[in-house]
């Protein structure tokens, strides 16, 4: 009879043990579809670019929103979430205020300023619900105004001691997976076209999320007219199963 020994390493079996395991369960928990921040509900303008024939395809699909996720409010959403957490790491208060306000004034439409203000209320509602720490409601207390879903999760995850670069990633991968979601109902796309989309945007999230912690708020900017326009026209449409 053979007898087989499997034998660990100690440092593979301490790996993923104390604060990096509970780093990343947070993220994957707050930065899941499940997590109540009604993301669902949204769909970035991405309902008007269907009804209009922009969107119909995977394609099209992948297209619209690589422009979104490198020149449009991807990037921007990135480079708020980076200033925040910094400026919460640093305690550098002021810098935490500007960073909000901004933010808070750079969305392009109403519908737009409602889903991210909307979002980041929930978010922050629903971390300090079940992972509240003594360093998050000092935070907050420092902030005038809305808090819009980039900053609100660059804020908590540093009060949480969370790294920027697993951050900023797991953001931008949550947002992205959330547009195919709205796309993949609109369209209509299968879960397989679905996932197609998401694989081929992996190196486009790799390098919006380089791009944006290396980025100051001086080069914000975007270059998606038409994206900014679709968010404004979705107030319009008359029929509609997003809020944006």
């Amino acid at each position: 009879m053979l007898m087989t020994t499997i034998r660990h390493e100690p440092h593979q079996a301490d790996a993923m043990m104390g604060t990096d395991a509970a780093a990343l369960y947070r993220l994957l928990t707050w930065l899941s579809p499940a997590f109540p921040v009604g993301s669902f509900s949204y769909s970035s303008g991405i309902e008007w670019a269907v009804e209009t024939g922009d969107i119909g395809d995977p394609e099209s699909l992948r297209d619209w929103l690589a422009a979104m996720l490198t020149d449009g409010s991807g990037f921007c959403d990135g480079v708020f979430l980076s200033q925040a957490h910094r400026a919460v790491a640093a305690a550098d208060h002021a810098a935490l205020r500007d960073v909000a306000e901004l933010a808070s004034a750079y969305v392009p439409s109403r519908e737009r300023q409602l889903e991210t203000a909307a979002q980041g209320r929930a978010f922050i509602e629903a971390a300090r619900a079940a992972w509240n720490c003594a360093d998050l409601d000092p935070v907050l207390a420092r902030c005038d105004g809305a808090i819009v879903y980039p900053v609100a999760v660059g804020l908590v995850s540093a009060a949480h001691a969370i790294p920027l670069d697993p951050t900023l990633h797991a953001f931008l991968h949550a947002v992205v997976s959330n547009w195919i979601s709205a796309g993949s109902r609109l369209v209509p796309l299968g879960q397989t076209d679905s996932q197609r989309v998401l694989a081929l945007l992996e190196p486009a999230v790799a390098a919006t999320a380089e791009r944006a912690r290396l980025a100051g708020l001086d080069e914000l900017g975007s270059a998606t007219f038409r994206a900014d326009l679709a968010s404004m026209r979705h107030e319009t449409q008359y029929t509609r199963l997003f809020r944006s």
